[in-house]
């Protein structure tokens, strides 16, 4: 699989009042073409800042970061960030929401897009709500609709499904994993949830506390969609959170 991302020695001091706040450290490590890297690590630890630099919106302060061989200094056209609020205009509709990236394009032809990645996301008949008429978890996929239908070839997902409750954050992850088995993209995902980053990524880069090293890359081979109960997956996830500094047992005694 030939590199996609490629992510050489990136350190990040924050200066504030009280002094520098190092924050990422000799972070190195790639994503290959077509891959889904999901990043977990303690909260505060500098994941947020990590995407940030990776997509563009950031400059690390040493080392440097290449989408196909060439060296990011700003957004890119092809990638797309999803936060974890979703950023609809709240006067535009669903369709012209998920239309509104698409300059240039014939009337027709943007119909046709918003109709196909509004039935891809489930949300036929709501193609004339607008966003205070959608449920939380119907806005991030509506979100999730207007980041693909540009065509993007790399996603940044900043933790976005971190605002839905338990119930909807399973049926969000269930969605995305089905959307990407349809369309290849490569995927960044910043996530606190370890379950999540297991279910979604082919990899999972495991950071410290901040300031933010490689402790651990996990790959999970397991076939999607993947049952959460499954005994790999557990002893997976068991042996993240020790790294995390989580004993699951203690949690559990009463």
């Amino acid at each position: 699989m030939s590199a996609k991302v490629e992510v050489r020695g990136v350190s990040k001091t924050f200066h504030t009042r009280g002094g520098p706040v190092p924050v990422l450290d000799d972070l190195s490590f790639t994503v290959g073409d077509g891959e889904f890297v999901a990043v977990v690590g303690p909260s505060g630890c500098g994941k947020s800042t990590l995407l940030s630099v990776l997509a563009g919106f950031e400059r690390p302060d040493a080392g440097e970061v290449r989408v196909d061989g060439e060296a990011v200094h700003e957004p890119r056209r092809k990638a797309i960030f999803i936060f974890q609020q979703p950023s609809l205009f709240p006067w535009l509709d669903l369709v012209d929401n998920i239309v509104f990236g698409l300059d240039g394009e014939p009337a027709e032809s943007r119909r046709r897009l918003a109709a196909h990645y509004i039935e891809l996301v489930g949300l036929t008949g709501f193609e004339h709500a607008f966003p205070r008429q959608l449920s939380g978890g119907m806005q991030q996929r509506a979100e999730l609709a207007r980041a693909l239908v540009v065509r993007p070839e790399i996603l940044y997902l900043d933790e976005p499904f971190g605002a839905l409750d338990a119930l909807t954050r399973l049926r969000m992850r269930a969605e995305l994993s089905r959307i990407l088995s349809r369309e290849r993209h490569t995927v960044l995902l910043v996530t606190h949830d370890v379950e999540e980053a297991l279910q979604l990524a082919d990899r999972v880069v495991v950071l410290s506390p901040r300031p933010a090293r490689i402790q651990h890359v996990i790959e999970v081979k397991l076939p999607r969609p993947r049952a959460l109960t499954h005994p790999e997956l557990l002893a997976m996830k068991a042996g993240i959170l020790r790294e995390l500094g989580v004993d699951e047992r203690a949690e559990e005694a009463p």
